[in-house]
Order: structure tokens, then C-alpha cells, then sequence
């Protein structure tokens, strides 16, 4: 069982977090590397190489490894932090997440609007539920979590818009398939990142 009190799936890979001492499923994480110069460089696309350093998705995780110097320990040698370092990997974390749910979209898997999505919904056709963080509760709670699907509040309005080509967005629903599975990950960060799930009251929210 893992963090949060999910089945873990055996096959998925595990990093230990330095500030938790945790073991936990790569996606509950972010990997940092040390550049050449000694310089702690967010690595979320997992890419870069050398040794990698992971860190919960997790703003209090994150603050206390810079505060308490962790990230020098588990380096083995001094480094240098960028200055903001928790908000800088925010904004990337969200970048990716807006990329890809804008792709989704691109590709067909994507609607917006409170209408379409109450439809996709009432089908059976959506996966993911998106909604924004600043949007009327009111509104958000006449919407569902999808069936064995996932909900998830943590973009804002204008955020969501950029994924979906408008100014505002408040209801959006993604389809299974694609790139889905990426968005379900990044979203699952940045939740645990903006320390909030944006006080949505959709019925059968996870």
C-alpha cells in the first residue's frame, strides 16, 4: 500500500525522499540533479543525467530540504540552491501540466465548458475531471468525479484557459488514452505542491 492508501503497483519505480526518509512511487516525486558547477537544477522531466536527488511533491518537503541543507547531504558535496527554488519547480510543474492538457485537447481527448463536460460525464466518456481552484463552488459541486476516474482543482481559471485556447476555463473533462495518464501525474504534483485541492465538492471526489 502506498502513501495516501492506494494499491502499489509492483512494477512501478521507487525513490526514497530525502527529507521523509520515505520510499515511495517516482510519481509522488521530484527529481533534482547537481549541475556541473554545483548548482540544484529541478529535473521534471527525469531526464538529465547524473545521480538523482528526490524530493516529495510536497511545499513543506521542499522548503524544509532547503532550509535544513538537505540537498547538499544527500549530494555529498556543497551545492548551490536557486533563490525561490520551491516556486520555481511550481511553475514548472504547472507549465507541464497546462502543455498537457492543451495537447490532450489538440488531440481530441479534451472539452471544456460546463455543458460538454457534463455530457462527456453523463456518457461515461471522461477520465479526469479538471476544475478550476477559483471557480463558484457552487457551480463546480453539480459536477462528478468520474466514475473510477479522477478529479483534480489545481489550476486556476486563466491557467486552465491557456490549456484550451481561451481566457478563462472553470469545467474541463479528458477522455482515457493519450496523454491522460501524464496530466493524472502532473496534476497529482502540483496538487501536493499548491497545498490545496481547491475546495471542489464535486460528489465522489478522490
Amino acid at each position: 500500500m502506498s502513501r495516501g492508501g492506494r494499491i502499489k503497483d509492483r512494477d512501478e519505480p521507487e525513490r526514497r525522499c530525502i527529507v521523509t526518509g520515505e520510499v515511495q512511487p517516482k510519481r509522488g516525486l521530484i527529481r533534482f540533479v547537481t549541475s556541473p558547477d554545483g548548482l540544484i537544477v529541478p529535473d521534471l522531466a527525469e531526464k538529465l543525467p547524473g545521480r538523482g536527488i528526490w524530493v516529495a511533491a510536497d511545499r513543506g518537503a521542499l522548503d524544509k530540504a532547503v532550509a535544513k541543507g538537505l540537498f547538499s547531504r544527500a549530494a555529498r558535496a556543497p551545492v548551490t540552491i536557486p533563490e525561490g527554488l520551491t516556486d520555481l519547480v511550481e511553475a514548472g510543474v504547472a507549465k507541464r501540466l497546462v502543455e498537457l492538457v492543451s495537447l490532450t485537447r489538440k488531440s481530441g481527448r479534451a472539452v471544456a465548458g460546463f455543458e460538454k463536460v457534463k455530457g462527456w460525464l453523463a456518457e461515461g466518456r471522461a477520465k479526469v475531471l479538471l476544475q478550476a481552484s477559483d471557480g463558484s463552488e457552487r457551480g463546480k459541486g453539480k459536477l462528478w468525479t468520474p466514475t473510477g476516474g479522477r478529479w483534480f482543482g489545481c489550476l486556476t481559471a486563466s491557467e486552465l484557459g491557456l490549456s484550451f485556447g481561451r481566457d478563462h476555463v472553470i469545467h474541463g473533462a479528458l477522455a482515457a488514452g493519450g496523454l491522460t495518464d501524464k496530466v493524472i501525474l502532473e496534476a497529482g504534483r502540483l496538487t501536493g505542491l499548491r497545498g490545496h485541492d481547491g475546495g471542489n465538492t464535486a460528489t465522489g471526489k478522490e
